[in-house]
């Protein structure tokens, strides 16, 4: 029977510093039931170049570690995700060895051959490291081509929601082919905004569109969705004081019954500005999963936080000993992270899948 705190410990998806495990990471595995890791290339916290991805035998040896150690805790298997849309958004880079794919931009223009073509090689990198969880496509529209952190790097496939739907389609296809999950981002649309959600609250209530919900409403129609992104984006019609992860209104009204998503919702890294400036981490994400998140991400690059999951656990623990809602809220995002977890490669086993 898993307790409280080790369902808390699977909703949660955590970064670390370096090549190899640090003693934190394995413990929260060992101790902490933890869900999974993200991985980065860069150290931003450390402003140093290098992170988790030096090579690619690197990488391998280090999610073989990562999964052993679940294994041997009996624990579920780990989620391993990265973010790896391709342009300027790769952990894998050309000077460590890898092939280059083209920005997501480029890619909508070349068509969909060209989207299979990238998004296979990607899908067929990841499998080959161990990597289960792939953090794109971007299904967000490309309504302000200027926006600093979607049109103008490229990140999103077209300005036309109908063409992003079909691109996104395609490099889903690819990586199921391959057995690496996908995630849409990032709900309900980041590609109107004019600021950046890793650098401060951003409020799309005046630039956003409705036509921006087409792509995950279109996609979760087909039943090919494995997770979606929601981002830090304040949508002051639907919520005049939240943003959309801690908002229970968005996430209800427009993600669960307008787009019809009943899958796992994750988090944007919970350590961005937009969230810890105003909220703090702890609190946060308490707030985030009673809202109706599944997955939050910490990704311990922007602010390093070795402790933070057991903070978490024992605060969000004794909110859910009061809070019975809090507590149908943990176990409703514990059976779904379960349930796509079922979906992962047979070869890593798990006594709690069961």
């Amino acid at each position: 029977m898993t307790n409280l705190k080790e369902k808390i410990g699977q909703l949660f998806l955590l970064g670390f510093p370096g090549t190899v495990p640090t003693p934190s990471i394995l413990r929260d595995i060992r101790e902490l039931n933890l869900g999974g890791v993200i991985l980065f290339d860069k150290n931003l916290a450390a402003r140093e170049p290098e992170n988790n991805i030096r090579s690619a035998e690197q990488v391998r040896r280090l999610t073989d570690t990562l999964q052993k150690a679940a294994a041997a805790a009996g624990t579920a298997p780990l989620f391993i995700a990265v973010d790896q849309e391709g342009g300027q958004v790769s952990r894998f880079r050309k000077e460590r060895g890898f092939k280059e794919t083209p920005s997501a931009a480029r890619l909508g223009e070349a068509g969909t051959a060209a989207i299979r073509t990238a998004a296979g090689q990607t899908a067929r990198l990841l499998n080959s490291l161990g990597i289960n969880v792939n953090f794109a496509p971007v299904a967000d529209v490309n309504v302000f081509k200027e926006n600093p952190i979607i049109g103008r790097i490229e990140r999103s496939f077209s300005a036309d929601p109908e063409k992003v739907t079909k691109c996104c389609s395609a490099w889903i296809e690819e990586h199921r082919k391959q057995g690496v999950l996908t995630s849409l981002k990032h709900f309900p649309g980041h590609g109107s905004s004019r600021l950046d959600s890793h650098l401060g609250f951003v409020d799309i209530t005046e630039t956003w569109r409705e036509e921006e919900l087409i792509p995950f409403h279109r996609l979760v129609q087909t039943d090919t969705v494995d997770l979606i992104m929601v981002g830090h984006l304040c949508h002051r019609q639907y919520d005049a004081t939240l943003p959309a992860t801690l908002s229970p209104e968005i996430l209800h009204r427009l993600l669960r019954e307008r787009c019809g998503w009943n899958g796992v919702a994750v988090s944007d890294d919970m350590q961005m500005k937009s969230i810890t400036k105003k909220w703090g981490l702890v609190d946060a994400c308490c707030r985030s999963i009673a809202a109706g998140l599944d997955l939050l991400i910490i990704g311990n690059n922007l602010n390093f936080q070795p402790e933070i999951l057991k903070e978490i656990e024992d605060e969000m623990a004794k909110r859910a000993g009061s809070n019975a809602d809090l507590c149908s809220r943990i176990e409703e995002a514990w059976l779904r992270v379960i349930h796509l977890k079922k979906s992962l490669p047979r070869s890593q086993p798990s006594s709690l899948l069961q």
